[in-house]
């Protein structure tokens, strides 16, 4: 057989597999977050989301909202040398996202089914 036969076979294959997986993953929820980043914001979103009294004065006194918030914990980059993973209980994570011309800062608290947002810069 040529080469050019066995390319056109594993072409073909090889594209209707991907239909094949492209019918049957499309109504699921599946994603792939491999990195560290990824995990620590899928991990805080799956859990209930509490706001400490220094948290909630600063959400009422700005223009922010918990809709940002929210876009912050999906979208954010996990500064990792500046939060505490090595705890024990509960881990201390620092979120950082900038959203129209302001940086927002997050120190969120992880625990194991609750997430405390603990304080929240705006600058």
């Amino acid at each position: 057989m040529k080469l050019i036969h066995r390319l056109g076979y594993y072409l073909g294959g090889f594209s209707i597999g991907l239909i094949f997986l492209a019918f049957f993953l499309s109504g699921k929820k599946t994603s792939c977050s491999y990195g560290p980043n990824a995990r620590v914001l899928k991990n805080i979103g799956l859990k209930e989301l509490k706001y400490t009294s220094e948290s909630q004065k600063m959400l009422q006194n700005s223009s922010i909202d918990t809709s940002t918030i929210s876009y912050i914990l999906k979208k954010g980059n996990v500064n990792f040398s500046e939060s505490d993973t090595k705890l024990d209980s509960c881990k201390l994570y620092v979120i950082e996202e900038s959203i129209e011309d302001k940086a927002y800062t997050l120190t969120v608290e992880n625990c194991d089914s609750i997430a405390t947002i603990k304080k929240i810069i705006i600058k």
